[in-house]
């Protein structure tokens, strides 16, 4: 268990030195009209999973919770922070685990869940494995409670329902195409995410070995009337 330990913190380390450099690439447009995007939200720059690291802490990331309504970001840095927000319907999703790269629907009968136990009782997330465009209506009830997603981050394995690959050898993050996730929300509306980047400035491509993360860019659209029409178009 140890020696599996120091392996993956050894490749989270290796992440951590290549978000530390800057690129000049422009990605196009992600503005639709529609929907709510997020440029560069920064998650905990300060954590490492190593020590001797300049600028950084020794010490497990903290977890930030992110509300859709009104993009608003909540750290969950002690436990009394945990206590006000955790077991509510305050927010929808969660940034957790190394580089805040695990994503969370706020739910309340995962046990791995932050919101285990709380309100949020008939959440689901299912993976589309389409562009966000061509996601246009959300599923049945009845396809989301068969659902077993409970959050997506490493895409280690085929059809897994993670976000992003991570590549050994070059040691680069990267989001996988035609992942869509579809929610039902604590409030039970509809809505699709898209994680796009963890790297700052969403670049089109990271060949630098040392551009700074977390910085969050993704995109969501909820559908206000309660319908399951996602379409962004």
């Amino acid at each position: 268990m140890n020696l599996f330990r120091t392996n993956i913190n050894s490749v989270w380390l290796l992440f951590l030195l290549t978000a530390c450099g800057k690129d000049e690439h422009v990605t196009p447009s992600l503005e639709d009209g529609k929907s709510t995007v997020v440029y560069d939200l920064a998650g905990d720059t300060q954590a490492s999973v190593a020590g001797g690291i300049d600028g950084k802490e020794n010490r497990p990331f903290y977890p930030f919770l992110f509300r859709f309504s009104d993009k608003k970001q909540i750290w969950t840095r002690t436990k009394a922070d945990s206590s006000q927000w955790l077991k509510t319907a305050d927010w929808d999703i969660a940034f957790t685990g190394n580089y805040n790269s695990e994503v969370y629907l706020n739910n309340t009968t995962d046990a791995g869940n932050p919101g285990f136990g709380g309100p949020a009782n008939h959440t689901a997330i299912l993976l589309k494995q389409q562009s966000y465009e061509a996601v246009i209506e959300a599923p049945s009830d009845a396809e989301f409670d068969q659902s077993s997603l409970t959050k997506t981050g490493w895409s280690q394995a085929e059809g897994d329902g993670g976000w992003f690959s991570y590549d050994l050898t070059t040691h680069l993050l990267k989001a996988l195409p035609n992942r869509t996730y579809v929610l039902r929300l604590p409030n039970g509306k509809y809505a699709k995410l898209q994680l796009l980047s963890a790297y700052k400035g969403n670049p089109p491509a990271v060949t630098d070995m040392y551009w700074p993360a977390p910085y969050f860019t993704f995109r969501y659209f909820v559908q206000q009337d309660g319908s399951r029409n996602l379409n962004t178009r």
